[in-house]
């Protein structure tokens, strides 16, 4: 089976409004389009594809405010606002689609935007690259301001995951929020690139990583070692 891939970006408590959250879901959608064409149109899930599709977004901030306000939690004010969107492919495989939680300042759950990445077919040949990766995580550093950002194969996160409650794990594409620290001097072949004045992106290799390549393995894992020495890789803080 071949490896599937995400993308996700994560921050602690962060009490905001849903005109907030709409402000940042629009420059948010603003900015995918230029990630890959795949990212251009996107829809309300449904109970079905056939209702999904009658269900596209505007990607204005008075339909997104009217979206956020609809996904409240009507009983814990705290847990924020939760929407969804798929881009509408017509092979569940080369799809992509994304969830969103924002506004929350409870200790219970982190605020994100996860972003589940196509497996196969043309889509996924564009996307699964460095260059797109690149883009789409830096494009969520941008809108969402997190703490921590990252792609990554989901057979490397099984792999180095230990269960601790809003670790930070780097992957292929990491972005590290200023106010983290400053990321150390790195091995070849990894890239370390500025997100504006927000923080720092990290690409472990310029060629599709691969969880099954030991090389690749190594390398992730002798860049967490510095990024942890360093006192980058502290878990989120989602206590207000």
């Amino acid at each position: 089976m071949s490896e599937t891939y995400f993308a996700g970006a994560y921050w602690g408590a962060r009490k905001e409004t849903a005109e907030e959250c709409a402000r940042r879901a629009e420059a948010f959608f603003s900015t995918l389009r230029e990630v890959d064409s795949s990212f251009s149109n996107w829809f309300q899930q449904g109970k079905s594809r056939k209702d999904a599709l009658k269900r596209p977004i505007e990607p204005s901030r008075t339909s997104l405010e009217e979206i956020v306000r609809r996904g409240r939690d009507r009983v814990f004010e705290d847990l924020g606002f939760r929407f969804s969107a798929w881009n509408g492919a017509h092979d569940d495989y080369d799809g992509s689609s994304f969830n969103v939680t924002c506004g929350g300042f409870t200790d219970v759950v982190c605020n994100s935007c996860v972003f589940d990445l196509p497996s196969r077919g043309p889509n996924a040949e564009r996307v699964l690259t460095s260059k797109v990766i690149s883009r789409l995580v830096r494009s969520m550093a941008i809108a969402w301001e997190p703490d921590s950002a990252v792609g990554m194969s989901s057979s490397h996160l099984q792999m180095i995951d230990k269960g601790i409650p809003f670790a930070v794990l780097p992957g292929w594409v990491t972005y590290l929020a200023q106010h983290r620290g400053t990321v150390p001097p790195l091995p070849a072949p990894v890239r370390i690139e500025p997100v504006e004045d927000k923080g720092t992106l990290i690409v472990l290799t310029p060629e599709r990583f691969t969880a099954s390549n030991p090389e690749h393995v190594a390398l992730a894992e002798r860049v967490r070692e510095l990024l942890d020495r360093a006192g980058l890789l502290k878990p989120l803080q989602v206590q207000p």
